[in-house]
């Protein structure tokens, strides 16, 4: 499943920056455009809108025991836990549950201007490409520092998550005013602190010299494939979709990482060297069976052509075996078992001594007893000792036919 990754931007739907990618690891294609001019979506592509960390504020809450993601209750609580956090009324806001919610300890809220979004939602399923998953640019989350400066030389901005940012997510724009704002580990010296900065090309110079720290090239199309990658989705409460396209996503997502995620390229080459050694397996046993076949056939041509020194080319070496045994008989006067003498004697080992036939045919090797009937638990008793001998017995109406049976080559 591709990706079609949708920005939404912070005014009215209008241009949209996008992002397309295979893979779910590296962008193709990049660029801004009207809604209805994005690149296709439809079937075995999973839009994604994504949602920038300006527009988006956090908010720690404990959830009431028995209020989960799932439950009808949730945005009645959210409301009352938040109402005078906010600044705008709760009504007017659109309130996310962290994917992790529903244990002890509070939680993350990701909260937006509902009218907003919903817009913007609209905007793109009337332009054929619905978003199927919402996740925020940056989410709160532990581990080092990061500073993503974004933006363009006329308007850097600050963009700030992991261990010691308040609110989580901070955007702050990047200017002299701004650095005494930054944590503690921002503002210490390049190398004391685990600090990870990350800029847009447009604005790498910029960050290196306002934070004294070279930064890691990243583009926003790149930002936006990592937020893809989150466990968030912001489509929740009337937004939520249904439990199956919700399945089918992940499942989606799930196969596309299988496929190309760095993480899984252990699992990725020990099923390739799996398939591979069953592969030499299998052509080894191949070439084994091939080998015993050929061998088995030149014993055969081998036992004719000793048997039989007057036959010097070998085309199917059974059937001339067959011939040439024939033959032999007819010069020796050796009876064969299609003759009528050797035939009869096989019947005369399983009929009845008082079964008697009306009459009696024989032509072609084919032996006819006339008005001789056997039941089918008669024929089959009778064809298992008759099969021993080389011959077997059939029904034909009234009658019962008894024939040598056909050698297989």
């Amino acid at each position: 499943m591709s990706l079609l990754l949708i920005t939404l931007p912070s005014g009215p739907p209008g241009n949209y920056p996008y992002a397309t990618s295979a893979d779910g690891q590296t962008p193709e294609r990049y660029g801004a455009s009207p809604a209805n001019l994005l690149p296709p979506g439809g079937r075995g592509v999973e839009t994604v809108g994504v949602v920038p960390a300006a527009l988006l504020s956090w908010q720690r809450v404990a959830l009431p025991k028995g209020v989960g993601a799932g439950s009808p209750r949730l945005r009645a609580v959210l409301t009352g836990l938040l109402e005078d956090r906010v600044l705008d009324e709760p009504e007017r806001l659109h309130f996310a549950l962290a994917p992790d919610a529903g244990g002890a300890g509070e939680s993350w809220v990701a909260v937006c201007e509902r009218a907003w979004l919903h817009a913007h939602l609209q905007a793109l399923d009337g332009a054929g490409r619905p978003v199927h998953r919402i996740v925020p640019e940056l989410a709160p989350d532990a581990g080092p520092l990061r500073i993503h400066v974004v933006g363009d030389a006329d308007h850097p901005l600050l963009l700030l998550a992991g261990d010691g940012v308040a609110g989580g997510v901070q955007s702050l724009p990047l200017n002299a005013a701004s650095l005494p704002l930054l944590p503690a580990a921002a503002q210490a010296e390049a190398g004391e602190e685990a600090v990870e900065v990350l800029a847009e090309p447009a604005v790498a110079e910029l960050a290196e010299r306002w934070l004294q720290r070279p930064p890691t090239l990243r583009s926003a199309a790149q930002r936006a494939l990592l937020a893809s990658r989150s466990a968030w989705d912001l489509a929740q409460g009337e937004l939520a979709r249904s439990s199956r396209a919700r399945t089918a996503r992940r499942l989606g997502t799930l196969w596309r990482d299988l496929l190309h995620a760095p993480a899984w390229r252990p699992l990725r080459w020990g099923v390739a060297l799996l398939l591979l050694v069953n592969l030499v397996g299998l052509n080894a046993y191949a070439w084994r069976e091939r080998t015993d076949l050929a061998q088995r056939q030149a014993l055969i041509r081998d036992t004719l052509t000793q048997t039989f020194p007057q036959v010097k080319v070998v085309i199917d070496a059974p059937v001339q075996m067959g011939r040439e045994v024939a033959l032999l008989r007819q010069t020796t006067g050796a009876a064969s078992p299609r003759d009528l003498e050797p035939t009869l004697a096989a019947l005369g080992a399983v009929i009845d001594p008082a079964a008697a036939p009306q009459g009696l045919d024989y032509a072609a090797g084919t032996l006819r007893l006339r008005g001789l009937r056997w039941s089918a638990d008669q024929l089959a008793t009778a064809n298992d000792k008759l099969g021993a001998l080389g011959y077997q017995a059939r029904s034909e109406g009234e009658d019962l036919v008894v024939a040598a049976r056909e050698v297989q080559p």
